[in-house]
C-alpha cells in the first residue's frame, strides 16, 4: 500500500480527466427527499483504473450516470475531458459520449443478428467511418482481447466471458478517453469474472485509458488502482492499490500499430499457406509414399516407425489414411489392414 505522501506526489504528476466537486443528486419520492448523492468530491486521472464500490442503494450507479452525462445533477460540477458536462444540452451530450466515452455493460448488449466483428464495429458506423476501415479496426480490437478465432461467431455461439470480451473490444474501438463499466462481471461466474477483470486492467493500462467501474463486489474492486467506497451518497474512503509487483504489462500499442500488426499477420498467414501447398505437392511425387501417423507393421519383429514408410510389397507406396492394396480394388483403411494382418499372423 502507498502512504499519503507518495500518493500526493504520484497524483500531482498525472493529468486529471474527471473532476467532481460538491455533487448532489436529490430525488423526490412523494413528500420525501432522497439524497442519492450527498456532496461528492473526487478526482480521477488519465490512465487510471478506478472502481466505485458500494451496496445496493449506496449511490454508486447514480454516480456513474452523472459522470457519463446520463443524468443531470441537482447541484455541483462535473468536469470530464475538459468539459463541464452538467452545462451541455442533450444533443451536445450525445456528441460528447460518442466521441469521448466507451461503455461496458453488465448484460453485454450485443446484437444477436451480428457476429463479433460487426458488433465491435457498430459504434464506428455512427461516426461515419467507412465499412472496410471499421471492420479492420474491429478485427484488431478482437485480437487485442484474445478473440482471434471467434470473430465470425454470433453472441449465441460464445460463452459469457467471450461476449464480455467483445464488449471490452467494442468500448475500445472508438479510442475513447474514458471507459465506464457498470457491473461488467455481474452475469459471469467467479473464475470468468477474474479473467475479464484482469483483461480489462491489462488492456486499459496498455492503451493508457481511464476506466471507471461500478461494482458491489469488494474483491473485484481490488483489480483497480484506486477504490472509492460510497455509503449513502458519500465517499467515505479512498483506497489505493499497488499493482507494481503484478505481471509486467507489455508496451502500449496504438490502434494504428495494431492494424499494422494485423496486416503483417495476414501476410505471414498467406506465406505459410503457400509453403504448406508446396510441401503437399512434393509429397504427391514421393514414390515411397508417407503416412501421418506412427504405424507398426505386425510381421516386422523389429518394427518400423515414423512418417515415411516403405511397404516392400507395394512398389507404388501408400499415402494417407486410405490405402489401396493391389489385390483389393475397393481399397482398405489403415485400421482394417492392421486387423487383417493380425488375423493372418
Amino acid at each position: 500500500m502507498w502512504n499519503n505522501i507518495e500518493i500526493g506526489v504520484i497524483m500531482a504528476e498525472k493529468k486529471p480527466v474527471i473532476e467532481v466537486k460538491n455533487l448532489y443528486k436529490i430525488y423526490k419520492v412523494g413528500q420525501n427527499k432522497v439524497r442519492a448523492l450527498n456532496g461528492v468530491d473526487m478526482t480521477i486521472y488519465k490512465g487510471e483504473f478506478c472502481s466505485i464500490v458500494g451496496t445496493s442503494g449506496s449511490g454508486k450507479s447514480t454516480m456513474l450516470n452523472m459522470l457519463a452525462g446520463l443524468e443531470k445533477p441537482t447541484k455541483g460540477t462535473i468536469k470530464v475531458a475538459g468539459k463541464y458536462i452538467e452545462k451541455l444540452s442533450e444533443n451536445q451530450l450525445v456528441k460528447f459520449r460518442r466521441e469521448k466515452v466507451g461503455f461496458i455493460f453488465q448484460s453485454f448488449n450485443l446484437l444477436g443478428t451480428m457476429n463479433a466483428v460487426e458488433n465491435v464495429a457498430l459504434p464506428l458506423s455512427f461516426r461515419g467511418v467507412p465499412k472496410r476501415v471499421r471492420l479492420k479496426k474491429a478485427s484488431a480490437m478482437l485480437d487485442l482481447v484474445g478473440l482471434k478465432t471467434q470473430k465470425k461467431h454470433r453472441p449465441n455461439q460464445m460463452s459469457g466471458g467471450q461476449q464480455q470480451r467483445v464488449g471490452v473490444a467494442r468500448a475500445l474501438v472508438v479510442d475513447p478517453e474514458i471507459i465506464f463499466a457498470d457491473e461488467p462481471t455481474g452475469n459471469l461466474d467467479s473464475h470468468t469474472s477474474a479473467e475479464v477483470m484482469e483483461l480489462m486492467r491489462k488492456v486499459v493500462a496498455e492503451q493508457n485509458k481511464t476506466l471507471v467501474m461500478v461494482t458491489h463486489d469488494n474483491h473485484l474492486a481490488t483489480f483497480a488502482d484506486r477504490i472509492f467506497h460510497i455509503i449513502d451518497g458519500k465517499i467515505v474512503k479512498v483506497e489505493v492499490r499497488d499493482h507494481s509487483k503484478d505481471m509486467k504489462i507489455s508496451e502500449a500499442a496504438t490502434v494504428e500499430e495494431l492494424l499494422q500488426k494485423a496486416a503483417m499477420e495476414d501476410t505471414e498467414e498467406i506465406a505459410a499457406t503457400g509453403e504448406i501447398i508446396e510441401k503437399t505437392v512434393e509429397g504427391l511425387h514421393n514414390p515411397e509414399g508417407f503416412v501421418e501417423e506412427t504405424i507398426e507393421k505386425p510381421d516386422n519383429p523389429e518394427g518400423f516407425v515414423g512418417k515415411t514408410i516403405e511397404k516392400p510389397d507395394n512398389p507404388e507406396g501408400f499415402v494417407g489414411k486410405t490405402i489401396e492394396k493391389p489385390d483389393n480394388p475397393e481399397g482398405l483403411t489403415e485400421e482394417t489392414i492392421e486387423e487383417n494382418m493380425e488375423e493372418e499372423v
